[in-house]
């Protein structure tokens, strides 16, 4: 499994780890101003840097062992990761209404999130050793559409509507990715379309359905399901050219902006550096997700392609979510801003993910005479 060669470190991706860094100071910075003064106990900020390097840690023995190892090991990785969901529902921690999390001490697991990246994983086995010349027809489909109704359901059960649709998302962004056949599109099309009116009708609770009214007319209730949607829009917007200056923002630091840590962490970057320091942040970090699809471009297999282009897919639907969420254009669905939120599962996957690019990107060269001459 272990292989060492010195091209590995040649190949080291220094520019995805500096712009990682980068990213990972900024959330440090953010949290440590939205999370002042702490309100007792360990504080957030020093939570998450306690977790940061745990992820570092992570990404270290990822890189260890070539990234094919995935492949062999995906569907056992899949079960766990189904046992962890259904445990949820019966020993999981409650909060908000819903029971998402499985207590390990020292750590509130959500496996919820990492099961993003296993759907990533999943689907880029399959599609690596299925290829299809003229493109997957809805008989090929079958078994990937099974693979990733299994989690979305448990995860619904919970109840978690914003990361279940996110296992949609990765599918279709993924298999889109793949190749359909026309025919494949227009069946997938018109199944979604009825789908979405069953589960308007049929699946949403009364208070889903209202953060989706709420999203249209968030004035007509200001003081309940609009109350974050519109503070969020004044911290955004108060912010200016400049911003208000680093722990100087009023929307966060008054209490009046909601989950200013998680859900709203960018609302208080926006207030406290502007158009200017959102503008620099949104550059550096959507320039590491370009990159990771350099890499993606750059895989010396079809798995490689699909497990790095996966990650990336992962990451910017989550980002782009939250950030519309942040300026009121998607109800709030709870979906964090990759390695900005405070979350210790949303983070150490995250990590994970930018882990598995690493060592795509490491092992581009790697051919199969490589493979038999390294050392073990």
């Amino acid at each position: 499994m272990f292989c060492v060669d010195r091209r590995f470190f040649v190949n080291f991706d220094w520019v995805l780890l500096s712009l990682l860094f980068m990213v990972c100071g900024m959330a440090f910075l953010n949290l440590y101003s939205a999370t002042y003064p702490p309100l007792g106990g360990m504080p957030p900020y020093l939570k998450q840097c306690y977790l940061l390097l745990m992820g570092v840690a992570c990404i270290i023995f990822l890189i260890s062992f070539d990234y094919k190892e995935l492949q062999l090991w995906n569907y056992p990785i899949y079960i766990v990761t189904i046992v962890l969901l259904a445990l949820v529902i019966f020993v999981g921690n409650s909060a908000g209404g819903a029971q998402r999390w499985i207590n390990l001490g020292f750590f509130q697991l959500q496996p919820s999130e990492p099961a993003k990246l296993m759907m990533v994983i999943t689907l880029a086995s399959y599609y690596s050793r299925k290829e299809v010349a003229n493109g997957y027809s809805i008989k090929d489909l079958i078994t990937p559409i099974i693979l990733m109704a299994v989690p979305f359901i448990l995860i619904l059960v919970q109840p978690d509507l914003g990361t279940a649709l996110m296992f949609v998302i990765i599918f279709i962004s993924m298999t889109v990715f793949a190749k359909l056949r026309w025919s494949s599109y227009i069946i997938l099309g018109l199944s979604g379309i009825a789908l979405a009116v069953v589960g308007w009708f049929f699946v949403l609770k009364p208070y889903q359905k209202q953060r989706v009214e709420t999203l249209l007319h968030p004035v007509k209730d200001s003081m309940g399901e609009g109350y974050q949607i519109l503070q969020s829009k004044i911290a955004v917007g108060s912010g200016g050219l400049f911003g208000r200056g680093y722990m100087e923002g009023t929307q966060g630091h008054l209490h009046f902006l909601p989950e200013r840590h998680t859900d709203f962490a960018f609302s208080v970057w926006c207030e406290e550096w502007g158009f200017a320091g959102s503008f620099f942040f949104l550059a550096v970090y959507f320039f590491m997700l370009f990159w990771g699809l350099h890499v993606a471009m750059s895989a010396r297999d079809r798995f490689g392609l699909f497990l790095a282009f996966g990650v990336v897919a992962l990451i910017f639907w989550q980002a782009v979510i939250n950030l519309l969420m942040i300026l009121g254009f998607l109800p709030v669905v709870g979906i964090p801003l990759p390695l900005f939120s405070y979350g210790g599962s949303s983070l150490l996957t995250t990590l994970l993910g930018m882990g598995i690019l690493m060592n795509v990107r490491m092992r581009r060269f790697q051919t199969e005479s490589t493979l038999e001459s390294c050392e073990l």
